[in-house]
């Protein structure tokens, strides 16, 4: 059935590049977000191509499984476009894009993701990435070698292990089908909006309950005002929900909805423009790229060496840590060895050197002389009080407390 809800569509340059490589594309049932690379035209060509050939399953599927094959069958086919085009152009060599987009089946989202680009689930006030990036940087995580946090900043956070583009004809891309509810709002992005904001930002503006043209402005807004250092592009669709349904003809954003496609400017060089060509311009260098072999292996060798740099300063931090700890120690039980009081073993005077508290099974305080002054020969009130311990502010105090238990205990003799 056609898809019941609202939606909308929202691409920009950014506030460094020159143009637009992103495409994005909202229409009755189908929703797509493509990201692409490769120099000045290459990337417009690529995601364009994308969205291109993706645009005709926006239409109705018998079951999600259906449109699962179909979405997986045209995102791969679409390689090969790509593949010729590079062909046909040797000026458009090293061109890819991402592509993640959604496919509504009835109470199902048939979703398909190959890059970085990102689908997110907002549901009962709670924002969820659905997809998993296809990074350098998330297997990263994935292994525990970094943290999501430390990804988001790492110098090779853009380094893709999956695209879609001319170095490979039989792309692997993830597929999967989830049950949608009236009120679910789904959020695809390019990078260019999630490198920016953070999570709790994004969750922050879904919160306002805005229809989804206002969201999606509200959105683009954040990552411009974070700098917006590449291309944003932002799709809202929501299920069912308080908002007018959508109507009318398809949102086409970002350099696919050009009618008369992407031109090739003439001056270009004919050398091969891959994702490292040192020729690209510095504000029309692609954010991300999919490494050869011999760099992600320099990557890895890389990463092992900051991984190895970061258990070494841990180590020092540790051993700094224990050592201060020690010091600590040292300087207390010093400090406690000082101290003295008065006490009893089982039947006589003792003077005790150190505190009475003990540190789990360590004691703080020893034997320091057996006065041979027998508790049983005290007064009752002076045994109770030596029992409960006499403190004393050193040792010289120690024996003027002991000589005065002394006399007590003659003088209780002496009666006796």
């Amino acid at each position: 059935m056609v898809f019941e809800g609202s939606s909308a569509a929202i691409s920009h340059t950014g506030r460094v590049r020159s143009n637009n490589q992103d495409s994005g594309y909202a229409g009755s049932n189908l929703f797509v977000v493509a990201d692409g690379m490769g120099g000045h035209a290459g990337g417009d060509i690529a995601s364009a191509i994308a969205i291109n050939r993706l645009k005709h399953l926006d239409r109705h599927f018998d079951a999600p499984a259906q449109a699962e094959e179909a979405l997986r069958e045209t995102i791969v086919s679409t390689a090969q476009d790509l593949v010729d085009a590079a062909a046909s152009k040797p000026q458009l060599a090293g061109l890819g894009t991402t592509v993640s987009g959604i496919v509504m089946v009835d109470e199902y989202a048939v979703i398909a993701h190959i890059g970085d680009s990102r689908i997110y689930l907002y549901r009962d006030g709670e924002l969820t990435q659905i997809t998993t990036d296809h990074t350098f940087v998330q297997r990263l995580v994935e292994t525990g070698r970094i943290t999501p946090e430390e990804a988001r900043f790492h110098p090779r956070r853009s380094v893709l292990m999956r695209v879609l583009g001319d170095m490979d004809a039989h792309p692997e891309v993830d597929t999967f089908i989830m049950p949608t509810r009236p009120g679910d709002r789904w959020m695809l992005c390019s990078d260019g909006m999630s490198g920016v904001a953070d999570e709790a930002h994004i969750a922050k503006a879904m919160r306002q309950e805005l229809p989804p043209a206002r969201t999606a402005d509200s959105l683009l807004k954040l990552a411009l005002d974070g700098g917006a250092p590449d291309n944003v592009t932002v799709i809202i669709a929501d299920v069912g929900g308080q908002h007018p349904l959508y109507t009318g003809t398809p949102t086409i954003v970002g350099s696919a909805s050009n009618p008369d496609g992407v031109d090739i400017p003439a001056s270009r060089s004919l050398l091969p423009t891959g994702w490292l060509h040192p020729q690209r311009a510095a504000a029309n260098e692609p954010s991300h790229f999919e490494p050869d072999t011999e760099y992600l292996e320099e990557l890895i060798a890389e990463d092992r060496r900051r991984s190895r740099r970061r258990r070494i300063i841990g180590a020092g931090l540790s051993v700094l840590l224990i050592a201060a700890i020690v010091a600590a120690g040292a300087l207390f039980y010093g400090w406690t060895q000082t101290r003295y009081y008065v006490g009893t073993d089982e039947d006589s005077v003792v003077i005790f050197q150190g505190i009475q508290q003990s540190i789990g099974p360590i004691s703080l305080s020893e034997p320091h002389e057996d006065t041979g002054i027998l508790l049983i020969d005290l007064p009752s009130a002076w045994q109770i009080r030596t029992e409960e311990t006499i403190p004393a502010n050193s040792l010289d105090h120690a024996q003027q407390i002991v000589d005065n238990l002394r006399s007590r205990a003659n003088d209780a003799g002496g009666e006796k």
